[in-house]
């Protein structure tokens, strides 16, 4: 005489409720199976017939089923009602779906509810402890009354529940009813599940719960509260749900984790995860592990996914986030840096930081003709075109997928004026991005150009408007990048020490003190060069104030110590 039987909920899938309702029913448990009334005939009759030589599988009446109403506590009702009148020698019903795969033997479940013959399993809480519910509908589910569908008639719900809270319309619980909540999959005693259908008062409670919002969380887990002996307030069903609420789907790459729950069933199957089912349902009956069910030990790895859904991983892109503002977590994917004016004040200043970083170099990645990558390619890591029309398309995002691209190496390019400006607060507002800016040190290059001085006035006063506004957006308060801005006459007076302190943060403790010291470009006649750019008009002053009488830097002492002559 079989002791378990098995209630299933059908909608959809029913080549696999049929595998899994056979498997229950070959083992000697009954299974009461409710198909939704929404499921054409055609297809009843042929779920039927798969199960048709099988006398302890029925089909109770069909009614046509919507999720968070009261129609799936009615077919619950009509399943449990059939089991226990068709099959009196079942002592737990088991509430399953169609899409519910079990983990463990029957033996081992027969056993582990004949060691518990009075206990019923179901997650049964009071509305101060639940912490799962969303969109705020927790208490009020239970004062404010629900007729319209959720799904198929968001507006009118959301219309009525307006209205009840306007005018301030409250329900009154039931006397002797206290309300609780928890997952819908239980498994109840026989004495508990009868009491519950065969109470006087169940005209009553039927009657409140029908406007109650997603009753199948709330009226069995309140009303076995009233009948129960002996309460196990959870689920022997691993059931996961995401942030959303909505249920995480099972698929064949999760085999290990579904057997290190040690739960008796699982849902939701992917109908489709072969290897779940054929693992699982040819597994042998006599493999008694009698392991309590632990859902728990699987949760850090949910945990981990859930974080890993909702925030994503630094710096990559996802096309859920994409079009939101600092939903990203975090702009880029690794620290990278970024020398303004550095090449304009040294010569061949990215061959000589390649050598003392050990890494690639880029030149200025955003100049107006071609991304300058490192060696002079025509493409980077990730098949990143040097073309500056896609570039240019949305360089935030040139900048962030070659920092992905290329995690793990530390990359290390050019800016300055003449660059697409575009991006700069995107990287001011990066805690990943290093800037180390000199301010006038275009004017370097303009000293050294052979061109009519009318027109590298009219330069001078642009490329010193577009530095201007680049430095002001590092400025801002929102700024989270590490941001260092010396003017052309502040850098040159310790460039060794200005350089050393750089380098130290981007190599951390243990770099080392400079041996070799770049070439500086000669400054001779630039001191008077910036003083006809004043006599034309066109004050340089994110220069700063630069010595009339020049500059001549030396390399580094045999002690290390960089200095200074003048």
């Amino acid at each position: 005489m079989s002791t378990l039987g098995f209630i299933m909920i059908c909608h959809t899938a029913l080549d696999r409720a049929a595998q899994v309702a056979r498997h229950w029913a070959e083992r000697d448990c009954p299974v009461v199976i409710h198909l939704d009334r929404r499921v054409a005939r055609a297809e009843f009759d042929r779920f039927r017939q798969m199960l048709a030589d099988l006398d302890n599988v029925k089909f109770c009446k069909r009614r046509r089923c919507e999720w968070g109403t009261w129609s799936l506590v009615s077919a619950t009702q009509d399943a449990s009602e059939m089991m226990l009148s068709d099959f009196p020698g079942v002592r737990h019903v088991y509430l399953a779906s169609g899409s519910c795969l079990p983990l463990r033997s029957i033996d081992e479940l027969r056993a582990y509810l004949a060691a518990r013959p009075t206990t019923d399993f179901i997650e049964s809480v009071t509305l101060r402890d639940v912490d799962w519910t969303i969109d705020g509908l927790n208490t009020e589910r239970f004062q404010l009354r629900f007729p319209f569908s959720w799904k198929r008639q968001r507006w009118l719900f959301d219309r009525f529940v307006e209205l009840q809270r306007r005018l301030g319309l409250r329900r009154k619980t039931p006397e002797g009813l206290l309300p609780h909540l928890g997952s819908q999959w239980w498994c109840l005693s026989r004495q508990t599940l009868s009491a519950i259908l065969q109470d006087p008062k169940r005209r009553q409670y039927d009657g409140y719960f029908k406007l109650v919002w997603i009753p199948d969380e709330s009226y069995y887990q309140t009303l076995v509260r009233n009948y129960s002996r002996d309460i196990e307030s959870r689920s022997l069903t691993l059931s996961k749900f995401d942030f959303q609420g909505k249920p995480h789907v099972f698929y064949d790459d999760h085999l290990h984790l579904l057997r290190r729950s040690d739960c008796f069933v699982a849902r939701k199957i992917w109908p489709k995860a072969d290897r779940l089912y054929r693992t699982f349902l040819t597994q042998a009956d006599d493999d008694r592990r009698m392991a309590e069910p632990t859902p728990g030990k699987i949760d850090r790895v949910f945990a981990k996914a859930l974080e890993r859904r909702v925030r994503g991983r630094p710096g990559l892109y996802m096309q859920s986030r994409f079009p939101n503002p600092d939903w990203e977590n975090g702009k880029s994917a690794a620290p990278y840096s970024v020398f303004h004016g550095f090449n304009e004040l040294f010569l061949d200043f990215e061959p000589w930081l390649s050598r003392r970083l050990g890494t690639n170099v880029h030149g200025n990645l955003f100049a107006p003709s071609r991304a300058q990558f490192a060696g002079g390619a025509d493409t980077y890591a990730g098949c990143l075109s040097d073309n500056a029309k896609l570039r240019d398309y949305n360089p935030e995002r040139f900048l962030t997928n070659l920092i992905w691209n290329t995690r793990g190496e530390r990359q290390v390019f050019m800016f300055g004026p003449d660059d697409n400006q575009r991006h700069g607060a995107f990287m001011a507002s990066d805690s990943n991005a290093q800037l180390s800016i000199i301010t006038g040190a275009w004017a370097v290059r303009l000293f050294t150009a052979n061109r009519d001085f009318t027109d590298i006035r009219a330069e001078a006063a642009r490329l010193q408007k577009t530095e201007i506004d680049f430095v002001n957006a590092l400025r801002d308060v929102r700024a989270r990048a590490e941001i260092r801005i010396w003017s052309l006459a502040e850098f040159i007076e310790e460039p060794m020490e200005n350089l050393q302190r750089i380098l130290d943060s981007m190599e951390g403790a243990h770099a080392s003190r400079l041996t070799e010291a770049p070439r500086m470009t000669n400054f001779d006649g630039f001191p008077k060069f910036l003083q006809n750019l004043k006599n034309q008009g066109m004050d340089p002053f994110s220069v700063g104030d630069f010595p009339s009488e020049g500059v001549r830097p030396l390399r580094p002492t045999s002690e290390n110590r960089p200095y200074l002559v003048r």
